[in-house]
């Protein structure tokens, strides 16, 4: 039941493809986002956890619209990048690179966030007074603190991307070959008769890939935990 076809292979190759592009990419503006939520003081910080949070409470539809409107090659952005420098995103496995980024970057952010705010920050003020400035305190101090989150966030957002589906297909479809990840060919073959045996093989294949990823989290976060803790 697991002699997977070429088109089998293909969309879960892209999967894994787009969902490290997308967590990759948008991991040092979690990052970021994260530190300025967690630790800044200014009127604006609710509306921006909000605005973060927002890809989790609206439909993906909805996402995968505004990204269409956005980016496509009529779109404000999408026009301007595609005439400039040829970026090109509608249609593309870019484009769904992109979908899965926003929709995962929500819970990368708050994984991020719930250890900067756990971070005893008289350790970072105690490598200041030593002379550090404040990117080294950051880079040996504190990034290492928080790295289970980031550990944690990334492998969640990457499980996320290789589940999403009403985003990636509004905003570039479902092409094989160039944008039809594992989602969309489990739900193609749910499509057509006989397919169930394809959707099911899928299915199982991409169970056994986010539970992988997540056991390699909880592996991970907890190495790095101890390392932490015994410095």
């Amino acid at each position: 039941m697991l002699d997977l076809t070429p088109e089998e292979l293909t969309a879960i190759k892209l999967s894994l493809r787009v969902a490290s592009v997308a967590t990759l990419t948008s991991l040092p503006f979690a990052v970021a986002a994260a530190m300025l939520i967690g630790r800044g003081r200014f009127l604006g910080r609710p509306l921006l956890n909000a605005v973060i949070l927002l890809p989790l409470v609206l439909p993906p539809v909805v996402t995968g619209y505004v990204l269409l409107l956005l980016f496509g090659r009529q779109g404000p952005i999408g026009g301007w990048l595609a005439d400039h420098f040829g970026i090109v995103f509608a249609f593309r496995w870019t484009g769904a690179a992109l979908a899965c980024a926003i929709m995962g970057f929500p819970l990368l952010v708050r994984a991020i966030q719930l250890s900067v705010e756990a971070v005893d920050q008289r350790l970072e003020q105690a490598a200041s007074t030593l002379g550090a400035s404040r990117v080294w305190v950051f880079v040996t101090v504190t990034l290492p603190l928080i790295a289970p989150g980031i550990i944690a966030g990334a492998i969640l957002a990457f499980a996320r991307s290789m589940g999403e589906f009403g985003a990636t297909i509004t905003f570039v479809s479902n092409i094989p070959g160039e944008t039809q990840t594992l989602p969309s060919l489990i739900y193609t073959f749910t499509q057509v008769p006989g397919g169930d045996i394809g959707a099911l093989r899928l299915t199982l294949i991409s169970v056994a890939i986010s539970l992988g990823a997540v056991l390699a989290a909880e592996a991970a976060a907890h190495f790095i935990g101890r390392r932490v803790r015994a410095t």
